[in-house]
């Protein structure tokens, strides 16, 4: 038996007749940038996730470069972020010329600890960016709470979140929090009933690439944001710095949503809370399956959470990583590692200092993390031959 990591033909072929008939359209009026579709993916994205605005860009990338742009973050600022996470975090910040600081991550989420981000603040610090990293919620409120007490920015990085809810726990009546437990928010989710990542934030920042839970056919992504002044800056800014065609106000980008993009994501959005449940079901099942592999550790959704398993990634206990990958490649099983190298240890990064030991938290997932393969259309009995190969080289 062969199982891929990831088969996105399944998800084209539900959904092929509505792409194909949509996309002819695009092809026969010619509009492939900014056409109508854009405009209506931006609006049913921005209500799928409780927003008021949305604004598609080019890449998930430049939704972070360009979300922190709009909020005027550059040089000789600072803005923390996870150490265990995709270089494309930290490459943003960098890209505006300010300096990404790293906080280590909790060990059972693998998510930034909002315990250790205090320390890390200074005068210079101007926004906390979070990663729902594998489709797995940050716990928000207490970062809300520290955004409240020192004034700085929030920008979520919901990269591989798409449709994963936040439920606090526990409410600071106290707090100024975005997290209002009044506000019915015309019909959209309680936050009794939590709420969808991205709506927490003063941005949240999404990337629509072929792997992801909402993915389209090529690089694309998106900014959603209740602030209606940060979504005209991000008008502005992902079309070249102009209000109209020939007046330019500000120095801009190229950054804009492909309108073929659109009309595959609007396809994709209906069935995204569908696929969402597939891969929730399909980690149940894996976790019933190895939770007696000792060498094992599956992950885990905290009781705040709904994981939405963009990765399911297991840790591998004892230094035998590397043993489980060649058995699952001899098996014909494709397995990643994300993220072997913490982002303090990158070469790119060399300049800022840091050294092993500095976040050992980080350091130790990395050497263990392994990511499964996942995706809705993987079938139980592939499941289940991942996880005899997987006991069969504990067995070795």
């Amino acid at each position: 038996m062969e199982v891929p990591f990831l088969d996105l033909s399944i998800q084209y072929k539900e959904i092929r007749d509505e792409i194909d008939t949509n996309l002819q359209k695009v092809f026969k009026k010619g509009n492939f940038i900014l056409g109508k579709e854009v405009e209506e993916f931006e609006n049913e994205f921005a209500e799928y996730c409780g927003v008021d605005y949305g604004v598609g860009v080019n890449s998930g990338t430049d939704a972070l470069f360009l979300a922190l742009k709009a909020l005027n973050i550059g040089a000789g600022d600072e803005v923390i972020v996870p150490a265990f996470t995709y270089i494309a975090s930290s490459l943003a910040i960098s890209y505006t010329g300010a300096k990404p600081v790293f906080c280590d991550i909790e060990e059972d989420t693998y998510n930034i600890n909002p315990d250790l981000i205090e320390d890390k603040i200074t005068d210079k610090t101007k926004a906390i960016m979070v990663v729902h990293l594998y489709g797995n919620p940050v716990d928000m409120q207490p970062i809300l709470d520290i955004s409240d007490k020192y004034n700085i920015k929030i920008i979520e990085d919901c990269a591989q979140a798409h449709g994963a809810v936040y439920r606090p726990t526990r409410i600071n009546t106290n707090s100024k929090s975005r997290i209002d437990t009044n506000k019915k928010n015309d019909g959209r989710e309680t936050i009794n009933d939590g709420r969808k990542v991205g709506s927490f934030g003063d941005v949240g920042c999404f990337s629509f690439y072929p792997t992801k839970n909402l993915a389209a056919f090529g690089d694309a992504g998106m900014v959603v944001t209740n602030n209606k002044e940060l979504r005209d800056r991000l008008y502005r800014l992902r079309n070249y710095g102009r209000k109209d065609k020939y007046h330019h106000v500000e120095i801009g980008y190229n950054s804009r949503l492909d309108t073929v993009q659109a009309v595959i994501l609007k396809a994709k959005l209906k069935k995204l809370d569908k696929w969402n449940e597939l891969r929730r079901n399909n980690a149940e099942y894996y976790n019933s399956l190895l939770c007696d592999i000792d060498e094992i550790i599956t992950p885990i959704e905290k009781d705040y959470a709904k994981h939405v398993y963009h990765v399911y990634g297991v840790r591998i206990k004892d230094n035998k990583r590397s043993k489980v990958i060649e058995k699952l490649n001899d098996n014909n099983i494709s397995a990643i590692i994300h993220y072997p190298i913490p982002l303090h240890l990158q070469k790119a990064y060399s300049e800022l200092k840091y050294k092993e030991k500095d976040f050992p938290v980080s350091e130790k997932i990395a050497l263990e993390i392994l990511s499964l393969p996942m995706f809705p259309g993987i079938k139980k009995e592939q499941i289940e031959y991942v996880v005899r190969v997987l006991k069969l080289a504990f067995s070795l």
